[in-house]
């Protein structure tokens, strides 16, 4: 086990989070259902990096915003805390960071964080926190077994190394990301953590980003752009600043005062030089 934190997660409280109740024990049923609720409950986002804010990592700040706030977050904070969860469930967890690939074709740095979960039988990926594209459900490490989960395929490959994610779009094998199965630790994803939520050119920065996946739709936010998608269908609409705070609401969850701007650093930078 990884237990880098004193701090403790309040189960009962996130249980009624993420809308689950029932037996507790380590098995493969149990991650199974943890995390298709995790998933389908609490929402990927940036938001507080365009308010401003620090995206902090230790466990009770995780709880708070995630669980008590009723707030999202992304993959450190959520894969973090699920982690904290498993762990406290006596499951055996390891901590890994992956190379993202979706969306481009540049080597990128370990910017992702993914977990290893060894049950008896073999051991599972789980991911709770890689936003619209991630998995619903754990994913057995078997290279070129194909899961189908509800509307969507993935399946693990093997290079030379590294073990990688995919997704099947109009019948073609996209990847998501790469990793391997060295083990990371809190300090790494600390660093990793600074630099995406801080450097000018991380898409965390520069472009509002909310997601959540339902085993019907995938519901996203990218600035002013709405889609829904439901399997090869998707729905895409232009939206204001009045409706994005409904949105969040009805279709997110999540609440932010009337009149709350979210501003990327060009948009901040911008702001400020027009006032100087």
């Amino acid at each position: 086990m990884n237990r880098e934190a004193n701090a403790s997660v309040d189960l009962d409280t996130y249980f009624a989070r993420i809308g689950h109740s029932g037996a507790r024990l380590p098995n493969h049923a149990l991650l199974e259902l943890l995390h298709l609720a995790h998933a389908t409950h609490i929402p990927f986002e940036n938001l507080d990096i365009l308010l401003g804010r620090r995206i902090h990592l230790d466990v009770e700040s995780l709880q708070a915003k995630l669980i008590r706030s009723g707030r999202g977050g992304y993959c450190f904070e959520h894969n973090l805390l699920f982690a904290a969860v498993l762990e406290q469930l006596e499951f055996q967890v390891t901590r890994l960071a992956a190379r993202v690939r979706w969306g481009t074709t540049r080597l990128l740095p370990r910017t992702h964080m993914l977990l290893k979960v060894d049950l008896e039988g073999g051991s599972w990926l789980a991911d709770v926190g890689f936003g619209g594209e991630g998995l619903l459900k754990p994913l057995p490490l078997i290279s070129g077994q194909v899961m189908q989960q509800y509307l969507w395929s993935y399946r693990i490959v093997e290079e030379t190394g590294l073990w990688v994610l995919q997704s099947l779009h109009d019948k073609v094998w996209q990847d998501l990301y790469a990793f391997t199965l060295e083990p990371q630790f809190l300090v790494d994803f600390e660093m990793a953590n600074h630099y995406v939520s801080t450097f000018p050119a991380s898409p965390f920065v520069q472009t509002l980003t909310v997601q959540l996946s339902t085993p019907e739709a995938r519901y996203l936010v990218r600035d002013h752009e709405y889609t829904v998608s439901r399997g090869q269908l998707t729905d895409s609409r232009m939206i204001k600043d009045e409706d994005l705070l409904k949105i969040l609401s009805e279709i997110f969850g999540l609440e932010f005062p009337i009149g709350t701007q979210f501003q990327s650093q060009a948009q901040r930078l911008e702001t400020l030089l027009g006032a100087a």
